[in-house]
Parts: structure tokens; sequence; C-alpha cells
């Protein structure tokens, strides 16, 4: 594959610093996201996601938690951001999505982490929740290329994005990893706050997907560039699953690498929704696998 990693290019051309700027003219007051609250985080006001214009990191590490074709031999750079614009009432990472424990981390900060889990032998840098720290990414990459950057980024999402923040991440991003976690509103406005959820994810996964296509590896198995997908089997929500999936195969590509997730499990406030204050079954989980085969996606995997 030429011109690898995509953001390579981008930067010889001068065009990166373009990007940037036009980021930074979403951001304050913001409209990263979808709920454009149009907070005036530069002046120190917090909007929906409760995020600081400054960039706030939990942790940074090679992880081997993830997907195997993120994963390899050295690991994913895995940079989990805190807060969040969802507010998922299962979320198992909320001490850091919701409460924001988290340290800050300036752009040449974050320049040299990204150098630093390269350097560990990390296939990549992945970003986790960066919607509403975007502007503060993309200011720390030019740094980290001067430095010796070269793996490909990982765009880590739950999804629920800006069409046009995406839009301009074209050429940055060689992963994209966005969750679909629902295609009924009813759902997704009761567990995430969210009721636009399938008008704001649908034409955003089409976009991410116009941008990098179906998932691509190299000869070791290693995710060079790419859309993969992920969803979380919920408790009692197999038509919804089934929805997702079929949207998926009919909208997206019938080649996409699907990880269909069994590791749902009561936690934040999940206790106080009845029908999600279990795990779910054995039986649901092989039901979502099998559906997936049998609309034709033959690359999703089980996780």
């Amino acid at each position: 594959m030429t011109d690898f990693p995509a953001y390579t290019r981008l930067y010889s051309r001068g065009l990166l610093e373009d990007r940037l700027e036009a980021i930074l003219s979403l951001s304050a007051p913001c409209v990263l996201c979808p709920r454009r609250c149009m907070a005036d985080r530069m002046g120190g006001d917090r909007g929906y996601c409760n995020a600081p214009y400054d960039l706030y990191v939990s942790s940074a590490s090679p992880h081997f938690g993830e997907e195997e074709p993120l994963v390899g031999t050295g690991g994913s750079g895995t940079i989990f951001m805190t807060h969040c614009n969802l507010r998922c009432a299962f979320c198992q990472n909320f001490e850091i999505s919701i409460r924001g424990e988290g340290i800050s981390c300036s752009a040449a900060a974050l320049a040299d982490v990204m150098l630093d889990l390269q350097g560990k032998g990390c296939h990549n840098i992945n970003f986790v929740t960066p919607t509403h720290y975007i502007h503060q990414i993309v200011r720390a990459l030019p740094l980290a290329i001067e430095k010796g950057l070269t793996v490909p980024l990982v765009y880590n999402t739950g999804g629920y994005d800006s069409w046009d923040v995406i839009g301009l991440l074209e050429g940055i991003f060689d992963i994209y990893m966005p969750d679909i976690k629902f295609m009924n509103p009813a759902l997704a406005s009761r567990y995430c706050r969210a009721e636009d959820y399938l008008v704001v994810v649908s034409p955003v996964v089409k976009e991410m997907f116009r941008q990098v296509g179906d998932l691509v590896t190299d000869e070791n198995g290693i995710a060079r560039r790419g859309l993969l997908i992920r969803h979380l089997v919920m408790p009692g929500a197999a038509g919804d699953t089934r929805a997702v999936l079929d949207f998926i195969a009919s909208q997206i590509s019938r080649d996409s690498y699907v990880n269909i997730m069994s590791q749902y499990y009561p936690c934040y406030r999940a206790d106080d929704l009845p029908e999600i204050s279990r795990r779910i079954t054995g039986e649901e989980y092989e039901e979502a696998l099998a559906y997936a085969r049998s609309i034709g996606l033959t690359r999703a995997s089980r996780h």
C-alpha cells in the first residue's frame, strides 16, 4: 500500500495546518459533536461532555485486549481520553468517560506519548473517545510527525460524531473504529440520552467507509487502513442487534470487519434499568453471530 500512513502525505503537502484551523474554528464555541452545545470551552466553560478545552488523558499504554488486527505482537498504543458526549447508562469506563478521571496533557506531551508508544512496538496509536478533543489531537500530530511518527492512527469512537468533523479528518486517520450501538431511537434515548443516535451514526459511518474502505491488513494480519465496526450485544435487544447488522450489510459493506462483542455487564447506572441489569446469555450472543453470518457478514468476529 502506497502513501502509508495517510497523514504523512497530508503533512508533506502542507494541508494539515489548514485542517487544524478548520477544526479549531468548531471548538470555541464548541460544535465538535452533534450536541452542538456552543460552550465557550476556551473561555473556561464546559459543555454537555463536561470536558475542558485542554486535553485530559486517563492512561496511555500498549493494549492487548483490542481486536486482533490492532493488537498483533506489539499491542495497540491506546490513549484513553477523559469525558464523553454520550451518557451511556451501562458505561464500563464511567470513571474516565463520565467522572473525567485523568491528568492534563499538552499537545507537545501528547506527541511524546505517541512516539513512546511507537517506540514500545505498538502497531498503531489508538485514541479512545477522541470526539471532543480532536482539536488537541490534530494540534499534536505535526509535532509527532516531525519527531518520526509513522504508525497509523485509530479513531476509536462511540459513533456519535459530527459528519462535518469526520469530513475534516479525511487523510488524517487510517483506521476508523466506531461503535454502532442502536438502531432504535427509543433505546438510544433511554440508555445513552441520544434519541438522534441513528440519524447521526448512519451518515457518519458511511463517510468513514467512503474515506478508508474495508479493513485492510498486511502480511502479518496487522491493520493498515480501513473501517472496523463494533457492536455490543445488549440483553433483550436481539431485534436491534439484527437491525444494526442489517444496516452494515446493506448500507456499508458485507466485507465489513464487525466485532460482535459479548462483554456486556451491568455497571454504572444499569441496575436502575431492570431490563439491562443482567449479563447477556450465551444463546443471545450465539444468535447474533449466526444472524451476521446468515446475511453475509463473513468477517464478523467474536470478542
